[in-house]
């Protein structure tokens, strides 16, 4: 990408839709270059693809604040934190990294997790005690679930729609 970047965002523009370039720098999980030289080298990439029109920078594994903040004074640009349970970057609070500047945190799997977790723990009761009853407290219900997708209110434009078709 950093050899390749203006058309990268030339392409995502031609078609007349917004688009959101999120740049990824990841010289520490590829270890690129030297443990001693990968922040240089992620500020060198990171400001190549901001000139190239990246509109913020992914700061894959950044280790501590001062790190955030070092990207977010050079590049000018949203910085985006991944906080991802069991990776690199340690489990920084939305404010921490506000403090160090970043404009974006993105939790890829916090939910996913989640769920796999009451997944198999409901699975685990079927299993063993041939039925969910024993984890039914665990569970959303099903009124919890139309409240949260507002399901009536949907189902009632749907009536409203369908009632329009036949008048």
């Amino acid at each position: 990408l950093a050899n390749n970047s203006p058309d990268v965002v030339y392409a995502l523009d031609s078609e007349g839709r917004f688009s959101f370039v999120n740049a990824r720098v990841d010289v520490y999980l590829r270890q690129l270059v030297p443990p001693a030289e990968r922040v240089a080298e992620s500020l060198r990439r990171a400001t190549i693809y901001r000139d190239a029109g990246a509109d913020g920078i992914f700061a894959e594994a950044a280790y501590d604040l001062p790190t955030y903040r070092k990207f977010v004074d050079a590049v000018k640009v949203p910085v985006l934190a991944n906080i991802t349970e069991f990776g690199q970057t340690p489990l920084f609070s939305v404010e921490e990294l506000k403090s160090a500047g970043c404009g974006m945190v993105l939790y890829p799997l916090s939910a996913f997790r989640a769920a796999n977790k009451a997944a198999e723990t409901v699975y685990q009761a079927i299993r063993r005690d041939g039925h969910q009853k024993n984890v039914l407290d665990t569970m959303q219900t099903r009124m919890e679930l139309y409240d949260r997708i507002n399901y009536h209110a949907f189902e009632n434009h749907l009536d409203a729609l369908f009632a329009a078709k036949k008048a």
